[in-house]
């Protein structure tokens, strides 16, 4: 089992900046891939940023590349999310989650690949 623990979260106006940490504990950190999801009211959570293991590659959605930054250190067993230039659409509960790392780098998108999740942070973004 691998516990994981999300924190960060919070009300910032547009164009402002948050980071997002994801604490793991439990089963050891290493060859697990992470990722970051995102859940906005009424809609399906979805795919935003993930990393592998141990950190040589990362992958963004587009709605967020370029304003998004994921990043590990695994001495720490974390997982950070860094969002610059917020938008009011970037509104929603941000889930971080662990998957067994995979050769396959399609399954770090897919939410049904995950194996583990956190219980979420809520992030505002508005004036």
């Amino acid at each position: 089992q691998v516990q994981l623990v999300e924190s960060g979260g919070g009300l910032v106006q547009p164009g402002g900046s948050l980071t997002l940490t994801c604490a793991a504990s439990g089963r050891t950190f290493s060859d697990y891939d992470m990722g970051w999801f995102r859940q906005a009211p009424g809609k399906e959570r979805q795919f935003a940023a993930a990393i592998t293991w141990p950190g040589g590659s990362t992958y963004y959605a587009d709605s967020v590349k370029g304003r998004f930054t994921i990043s590990r250190d695994n001495a720490k067993n974390t997982v950070y999310l860094r969002m610059n230039s917020l938008k009011p659409e970037d509104t929603a509960v941000y889930y971080c989650a662990a998957q067994r790392a995979n050769p396959n780098r399609a399954y770090l998108m897919v939410r049904g690949k995950y194996d583990y999740w956190g219980q979420g942070t809520q992030v505002t973004v508005s004036s």
